[in-house]
C-alpha cells in the first residue's frame, strides 16, 4: 500500500543483475539488499528509480533523440504510420487522440507491441494482431528501437526476478505460464511545451497524459533530462515529482503486480504535466505476464495476507483489450 512518501528512491540493481541467473543468488548478500530495497520501495511508493541496469547510457539518449526527430516532421509524414484498429492498435497518433479516463491527453505517440500472429492467441489475441508500424524517417529507426526493446526486455526480467524474492517466492515465480514468453509494449511519447499547447501557460489545464495506473507487471521510463514532468501521488493525494535522474530508469509497478502480489504491492497513480516550455519527450517500457496468461494472487501473497485472496483471476491479453480499445479516438 502506498504512504505518504515525499521523494522516490534510488535502487542500484547492478549487484542483483550480476548474480541474477545464478542458482545461489538468494544468499548472495548483495543482492539480498536490493530484493530488500525493491519490497520497501514497492510497499512504500510502487515506484524507484534503478541506477547501474548495464544499457549504455548513449543508447538511451540515442533511443530519446530518434523520438525528437520523428515528431519533429510534418504532421503528413507523420500520419504514414496512422495508428488504427485495423493495424493492431500500433502507429502513430496525434495531440488528443489519446483518452484517459474520459479527458485527451496533450501528447502525440507512437504505440508499439510485440508481434502477435494471427491466429497466435485466437478471439483473445485478434485486436491486437498486427505488425508494428515504423517510420522510413529518421533513419535506422526500426533497428535502434528493436535492440532496445530486447535490452529492456532483459532488464525488467532481472528486476521481476528480485521482486519475486522481494515477494517471498522464488526467482522464476514470474516466468513460465506467467511470463515466460512475456507480451511487452512501447509507447514514445511527446509532450509539447506549455507555451506551445493552447497558447498560454494554464499547463494545470492541459494534462500530458491524466491520472493512470499501468496494466501489466513494470514499466521502465526513459524521460529528457532537465524537464520535471511525471508525477506520482502518494496516500494522502499529493503528487510527488519524479525529476529525471541521468543513467536510471524510473521503474513502476503495474495493474497485474498488484493481483499477484495480493494487493501487498500498489500500482501507484501517476501523471504527466510538461509545465516547461520545451517539448519533452519520454519512452516508456512496460514489461507485461504472457498475452494469454491468467493472473492470480500468488500463494506465498496469500499467506501473508492471512490467507485473504483479494483479487479474482484475470487474463492478461483480456486487461489489455478493454484499456486499449477504450483508450483511443480514431
Amino acid at each position: 500500500m502506498a504512504t505518504d512518501f515525499k521523494s522516490i528512491p534510488v535502487i542500484d540493481v547492478a549487484p542483483l543483475f550480476a548474480k541474477c541467473d545464478d542458482p545461489k543468488m538468494v544468499q548472495d548478500p548483495g543482492v539480498r539488499e536490493v530484493v530488500k530495497q525493491l519490497d520497501q520501495a514497492c510497499r512504500e511508493a510502487g515506484f524507484f528509480y534503478a541506477k547501474g541496469h548495464g544499457i549504455p547510457e548513449t543508447m538511451v539518449k540515442e533511443v530519446r533523440n530518434i523520438t525528437h526527430k520523428f515528431f519533429d516532421l510534418p504532421y503528413e509524414e507523420k500520419l504514414k504510420i496512422k495508428m488504427t484498429p485495423a493495424a493492431g492498435y500500433r502507429g502513430y497518433q496525434r495531440i488528443g487522440e489519446n483518452i484517459t479516463k474520459g479527458v485527451p491527453d496533450m501528447h502525440e505517440a507512437i504505440d508499439c507491441y510485440k508481434e502477435l500472429k494471427q491466429g497466435m492467441y485466437g478471439a483473445l489475441g485478434k485486436p491486437m494482431e498486427g505488425c508494428n508500424q515504423w517510420p522510413h524517417y529518421p533513419p535506422n529507426f526500426k533497428e535502434l528501437m528493436e535492440k532496445y526493446i530486447s535490452l529492456c526486455t532483459e532488464v525488467s526480467r532481472k528486476i521481476m526476478r528480485g521482486i519475486a524474492l522481494a515477494l517471498g517466492g522464488s526467482p522464476d515465480e514470474f516466468e513460465g505460464e506467467r511470463g515466460g514468453d512475456a507480451f511487452w509494449v512501447m509507447r514514445l511519447i511527446g509532450y509539447p511545451g506549455a507555451s506551445t499547447a493552447n497558447g498560454k501557460c494554464t499547463s494545470e489545464n492541459d494534462i500530458g497524459c491524466g491520472a493512470h495506473t499501468d496494466y501489466g507487471l513494470l514499466t521502465l521510463v526513459n524521460q529528457d533530462e532537465n524537464i520535471t514532468a511525471l508525477q506520482v501521488r502518494n496516500q494522502a493525494g499529493e503528487w510527488i515529482s519524479a525529476p529525471p535522474i541521468p543513467g536510471t530508469f524510473v521503474c513502476n509497478i503495474g495493474d497485474m503486480l498488484k493481483i499477484l502480489s495480493n494487493g501487498l504491492y500498489e500500482s501507484t497513480l501517476h501523471r504527466v504535466i510538461n509545465k516547461s516550455p520545451t517539448y519533452r519527450v519520454c519512452v516508456a517500457f512496460f514489461y507485461e505476464p504472457n498475452y494469454d496468461a491468467a493472473v492470480e494472487p500468488l500463494e506465498v501473497c496469500v499467506r501473508k495476507s492471512s490467507g485473504i485472496r483479494k483479487f479474482e483471476k484475470a487474463v492478461y491479453g483480456e486487461h489489455l483489450v478493454s484499456k486499449v480499445q477504450t483508450n483511443f479516438v480514431t
